[in-house]
C-alpha cells in the first residue's frame, strides 16, 4: 500500500492541499473558500479537494491555517478550534497533525488551548522553515492573493522578529498586500494618469486582480476570487472598475490609458514590497549578496525585486522533486501546504 503525506493550508479565501509520496510531490490543488460566509464553505472546498486525492486509505495529514482570522469567528482561538474540529471530522483519519509554529507538528491528542496562539496564522513559518533548509542564508518571500510574507533566514533557521500577525505587521515581515483580493485603495493613495497625479477614491470599486489583468500577468488559473462589483473578469470590465477609482469612465478607445494606470499601481505596490525586503536584508550580518526564494502567485514581482536588490533569485518550486507540468498548481503557488506535507513526511 502506498503511503501519502498530505498537507493542508486553510486560508480565509482559499484551501490548498499538497500530496507527497516517497519524497515527490504528486499533486497540488487549490479551491476558493470564502470562509467568512460560513463553515459550510470550508466543508464544500475540502470535500471538492478530497475527491481529487488518492483513494488509498494509508494517508497522513498535516494542517496549517490563517482562516481563523475571518470575522465568522468570535476570536482567533475560536477560529482555530472550529477549523481543527471541522477538518478532523472531514478527513476521517486517525493520523492528523497540526502545525504549531515554533513547536512544529503535534498530533491531535497533544493539542489543547495553550497551543492555539502558536497554531494561528503560522503557515508562513512552515514555508520559510523549509526554504531555510535549502538556503541557510537568504530571504524567503511569499506573495499571494492577499498578503506577502518576508522572512530572513540565517544559518539554516528562520530569523523572524515576530510570530503573531500583530508582531509581524510591526516588524514588516507581513505586508497585507497581494495581487488578487487586495483593494486598490489599500495599495495606493494616488496614481499617475495622463501626466497628472490623481487621488484615489476610498471605495471598493476595484481590486489588484483588475490591475494584473490589465498588465496581462494574472492567469485565469489563479483568478479565483470574485470581482469588486460581481461583474466579468474581462480586460474591459477591469478597466471600467479601475476608472471608477478616479471618478471617470472607461471607453474602449482609451484602453491604453487604463493599462498605463495599472502599471503605475503595480509599480507602487512593488516598491512597497521592495522596501520591506530591503529592510529585512539589512538585518543580515554578512555583506555578501543573498539569495531570494520566491513563492506565491505573485512571485514574478519577487523575482523583479530580487534583481533590483542585486540578489540572486530561486523559485520555491525548484526545491522539490516534482513534474510541474503534471501538477494542477505549482508547488510555489501553495507553499505552506507543500511545506507541512514535507515536514510530516
Amino acid at each position: 500500500m502506498k503511503n501519502y503525506a498530505i498537507g493542508w493550508d486553510i486560508g480565509g479565501a482559499h484551501v490548498k492541499v499538497a500530496v507527497i509520496q516517497e519524497h515527490k510531490i504528486i499533486a497540488v490543488y487549490q479551491a476558493p473558500c470564502p470562509l467568512w460566509q460560513g463553515l459550510d464553505k470550508l466543508e464544500f472546498a475540502v470535500q471538492t479537494l478530497l475527491a481529487k486525492l488518492p483513494l488509498e486509505i494509508n494517508q497522513r495529514h498535516a494542517l496549517t491555517m490563517t482562516g481563523e482570522l475571518v470575522d465568522l469567528f468570535a476570536n482567533r482561538h475560536d477560529g482555530v478550534q472550529q477549523i481543527i474540529h471541522t477538518m478532523t471530522r472531514l478527513l476521517v483519519s486517525d493520523n492528523v497533525q497540526i502545525f504549531c509554529g515554533k513547536y512544529g507538528l503535534l498530533s491531535m491528542s497533544a493539542i489543547d488551548e495553550t497551543h492555539y496562539d502558536a497554531i494561528a496564522s503560522a503557515n508562513w513559518l512552515a514555508s520559510a522553515t523549509l526554504a531555510a533548509k535549502h538556503f541557510p542564508d537568504g530571504l524567503f518571500v511569499d506573495m499571494g492573493s492577499t498578503t506577502t510574507d518576508i522572512l530572513l533566514c540565517e544559518n539554516g533557521h528562520v530569523a523572524a522578529q515576530g510570530f503573531s500577525d500583530y508582531q509581524r505587521l510591526i516588524s514588516g515581515e507581513l505586508i497585507y498586500s497581494g495581487i488578487v483580493r487586495t483593494p486598490v485603495m489599500a495599495v495606493v493613495q494616488s496614481v499617475l494618469d495622463n501626466e497628472k497625479n490623481v487621488g484615489i477614491m476610498a471605495e471598493h470599486f476595484a481590486t489588484m486582480s483588475d490591475v494584473y489583468r490589465l498588465t496581462g500577468e494574472l492567469s485565469e488559473h489563479h483568478d479565483q476570487a470574485p470581482t469588486a462589483d460581481g461583474a466579468a473578469k474581462t480586460i474591459a470590465a477591469s478597466a471600467q472598475r479601475l476608472s471608477r477609482m478616479v471618478g471617470d469612465d472607461f471607453t474602449v478607445a482609451e484602453l491604453a490609458r487604463w493599462q498605463a494606470v495599472a502599471k503605475d499601481i503595480r509599480e507602487q505596490q512593488k516598491q512597497r514590497i521592495q522596501q520591506s525586503c530591503a529592510l529585512q536584508l539589512a538585518r543580515h550580518t554578512s555583506m555578501e549578496k543573498m539569495t531570494v526564494c520566491g513563492a506565491g502567485i505573485g512571485r514574478f514581482l519577487v523575482q523583479e525585486i530580487a534583481a533590483n536588490l542585486t540578489c540572486s533569485y530561486v523559485d520555491f518550486s525548484t526545491l522539490f522533486a516534482a513534474n510541474s507540468a503534471e501538477l494542477e498548481f505549482s508547488p510555489a503557488d501553495c507553499a505552506p501546504a507543500v511545506a507541512v506535507a514535507y515536514l510530516l513526511e
